[in-house]
């Protein structure tokens, strides 16, 4: 497995791949919240619904891991107190800052913001790791990425503001998300990367619901069909992505591959632009998509060496 995860075609695709799949959450999301009838302004019921998201993708993965590998799910005590503090960080408290944060931004700065993980978790790669270190590649390729996130939302309003309960809570989000990726490179040694998707959307949705439902309002939510397909697939992105991603951090630089996860808010602009009314496909976004995939290829370009082309790494 370890072979296969190394591999540079196959990590770029993985990581490719987990990012669209966070990119359609955000369409899903939005059309959750009209079609579960929940008002734009009760944070607690949205809380509550990521909460219902992330229980049902973590037991998704603990039991497929008890019927295809229940000896995997096994954690020693340490491991056991290391799990409650990552899934209180990367679950909990992450998604506690995005609901809280996204719902007192605009739609241009929640993106921008939240792609700011990247630049944390790159410059926290930097600092604890000395073969993962920022270079003029890693540099070009955020810069580049960053650009295109902000040509993507460049059609939407955005507002010179700072509030602690907005803008603040958004970059929370970022630094929470980037540390728990650090969190899980660094300290999840010996825990499948499954299992410690499993028990993280756990042991944080579990937290999440206890906070939540009791504040939160009769009827605040009512489920459709629909709904109740929204919130499955939701959560199967969720276990599927996590897990993949954790996988490919076991096995490579958490700096490098973090670069990836600007793909996340330009698929979730055209994917939007698809599946909700009123949002279309622009030449921003197709510049967007240039601008990082520009950044993709210049982290992975290798420097000239002596008697040899400089290339790209397929």
């Amino acid at each position: 497995m370890k072979k296969y995860l190394t591999q540079k075609w196959i990590v770029i695709c993985i990581a490719v791949f987990c990012s669209i799949l966070w990119g359609s959450a955000f369409p899903v999301l939005k059309i959750s919240y009209d079609e579960l009838q929940m008002a734009a302004d009760d944070t607690i019921a949205k809380i509550v619904f990521a909460g219902m998201r992330f229980l049902l993708a973590g037991l998704i993965l603990l039991v497929g891991m008890l019927l295809v590998k229940p000896k995997a799910l096994l954690v020693t005590r340490r491991q056991v107190k290391f799990l409650v503090i990552f899934g209180i960080i990367q679950t909990s408290l992450q998604y506690f800052f995005f609901y809280n944060g996204l719902a007192n931004t605009s739609g241009m700065q929640g993106a921008v913001l939240s792609s700011s993980g990247t630049f944390f978790t790159v410059l926290l790669a930097h600092f604890f790791y000395a073969n993962d270190r920022l270079n003029w590649a890693k540099a070009i390729g955020l810069l580049a990425g960053f650009t295109g996130v902000i040509v993507a939302n460049w059609g939407q309003e955005m507002k010179l503001s700072f509030e602690l309960t907005g803008e603040g809570f958004m970059i929370l989000a970022a630094l929470t998300g980037a540390i728990g990726t650090i969190m899980a490179k660094e300290m999840a040694v010996g825990i499948h990367p499954f299992a410690l998707t499993g028990w993280q959307l756990t042991i944080g949705s579990i937290l999440m619901l206890l906070v939540g439902v009791p504040q939160m309002k009769p009827n605040a939510i009512t489920f459709t069909p629909l709904g109740w397909g929204l919130l499955g697939y939701a959560a199967v992105l969720s276990a599927v992505a996590f897990a993949l991603w954790y996988s490919l951090l076991k096995y490579n630089k958490a700096g490098e591959i973090s670069i990836y996860k600007f793909v996340t808010p330009v698929s979730g602009a055209i994917l939007s632009s698809i599946f909700i009314p009123g949002e279309n496909l622009t030449v921003f976004i197709i510049g967007a998509l240039a601008l990082v995939a520009v950044g993709i290829i210049a982290v992975n370009y290798k420097h000239k060496k002596p008697g040899k082309q400089a290339k790209i790494e397929t």
